[in-house]
């Protein structure tokens, strides 16, 4: 079937479409009257019969199946118009999502059509185009259920603008379904495109109104889910600094990303007494909202304990751990906080079972040994001790989240060697920069992208470059 793979067979009893579509049945009746033939058994036509309806079950049956494979929004509109093209005999189409209780998102997706196409499309008004009309009715009561416009330039009163849109596309029909059902609501209108004059015969219009009718529901569920992880992200952002600070002979550079989940992963930056700088990374166990709601009662009271006492980074992690048993029993938390004289380009600091820090030189690219401990909320009393080191000028501190490693795929020792590498390759027109530092390693480690749709581990990385 034209727009999908053509591994599913096209339902035999699906006409192309109506203009080009003889009438069988009448030169068949005219070729017996001619020359008749034997009889046909008995119950011939009911086999027949059942034998098209056993077709386009199985049809629909593998279109449905591909639509619940789908688990991103994009994908499932995307399958959505070649399905739909499949089974109406189109070649393109677009589908509009608009749910009507104006959470959005709101946007266009078109199958054979680029964003010029679908720009020009956006010039005809609303009322004049199917799915634009669909939009606005499908929720009234008695609303239509499709749109079918055999011929667009047999119109007497299509709209100009539209008439010169579909000359410059190369389309003459058109055939829109609502995306709407009683439970989902209104989601939008999918509207397919004919280069000649057609439209879908009544047993292809029945399967597209079964499949859009399933299509919507899932849709919906997607929906939901997006929404869902967009309102985590949006928190999660609100949660970790909105800016870096300034501090002399320190400059700095943050980059993060949420996982699928939602997860912990968290960084922070904050000035403290004495032209100290403090600098801390952590992951809080688990997922979702609550795991979300955890790192920022975590990364909260550590900015209050870094105040207080952060020049001994172990008390710091010391309170922080008893917090966490106190308020957070079932959870624990890796963390590493460093302490940062500037003026000295000294750094002590202590992690909680966190990954090392990544020095980064003209001179040397190394992990800085750090003593070996448990996570905080693993023991019932957390204890380490602090490292102290050097940076020469020029050189970049990398902290980061085990997430960045996870991403990656691969054996946690092979992970830290690709890390090593990336870093150990940075050009040396990028040094001077801790932001092009950051993006060089991740492009480096994920070569999919830190914005790549399946990651489901969260990363943090703040790079601080002393001058």
């Amino acid at each position: 079937m034209a727009g999908i793979d053509p591994t599913v067979p096209a339902p035999p009893q699906t006409a192309a479409s109506v203009s080009a579509t003889p009438d069988t049945s009448s030169a068949a009746s005219a070729h017996d009257a001619r020359s008749p033939g034997p009889p046909r058994p008995a119950g011939a036509v009911l086999q027949d019969r059942l034998a098209g309806w056993v077709s386009d079950l199985s049809t629909l049956h593998e279109l449905t199946e591909r639509m619940v494979r789908t688990d991103r929004l994009d994908a499932a509109l995307d399958e959505l118009l070649r399905a739909g093209a499949a089974l109406v005999g189109a070649r393109r189409g677009l589908v509009a999502l608009e749910p009507d209780d104006g959470l959005g998102p709101d946007t266009t997706v078109g199958l054979g059509l680029g964003r010029s196409d679908l720009g020009h499309i956006e010039t005809v008004p609303r009322g004049e185009l199917p799915h634009g009309a669909l939009l606005d009715t499908a929720a009234l009561p008695g609303g239509p259920g499709e749109i079918v416009r055999p011929d667009l330039f047999a119109e007497d009163d299509l709209d100009p603008r539209h008439r010169e849109v579909a000359t410059r596309l190369g389309y003459a029909a058109s055939y829109a379904l609502p995306l709407h059902s009683e439970a989902a609501g209104r989601l939008g209108a999918a509207v397919w495109l004919y280069d000649e004059p057609a439209e879908p015969d009544a047993r292809r219009r029945h399967l597209a109104a079964l499949y859009t009718r399933f299509a919507t529901e899932h849709l919906a569920r997607l929906l939901d889910g997006e929404r869902t992880r967009s309102s985590l992200a949006t928190v999660y952002e609100e949660l970790l600094p909105s800016r870096l600070p300034r501090c002399d002979g320190v400059r700095l550079a943050a980059r993060h990303r949420t996982g699928q989940r939602g997860g912990g992963d968290w960084y922070d930056a904050l000035t403290l007494p004495d032209d100290a700088l403090g600098l801390a990374v952590g992951s809080v166990t688990g997922s979702g909202p609550g795991a979300v709601a955890a790192m920022g009662r975590l990364r909260a009271c550590l900015r209050a304990y870094a105040v207080m006492e952060g020049e001994d980074p172990v008390a710091v992690l010391s309170d922080l751990e008893l917090l966490l048993r106190l308020t957070e029993p079932a959870r624990s938390a890796t963390v590493l906080f460093a302490y940062c004289e500037p003026a000295a380009r000294r750094i002590t600091l202590a992690g909680a079972g966190h990954c090392p820090p990544l020095l980064v030189g003209e001179r040397r690219t190394q992990f800085v040994e750090t003593s070996v401990s448990a996570p905080l909320g693993m023991l019932a009393c957390w204890e380490a001790p602090s490292v102290e080191f050097g940076t020469a000028a020029g050189e970049t501190v990398l902290l980061y989240t085990d997430g960045l490693l996870h991403r990656t795929g691969q054996p946690v020792d092979l992970a830290f060697a690709r890390l090593h590498a990336a870093a150990a390759a940075v050009p040396r027109a990028l040094r001077h920069d801790p932001g092009a530092i950051a993006d060089h390693v991740l492009d480096t480690v994920l070569p999919d992208g830190l914005d790549a749709t399946d990651g489901a581990e969260d990363v943090a990385l703040l790079a601080a470059r002393f001058e």
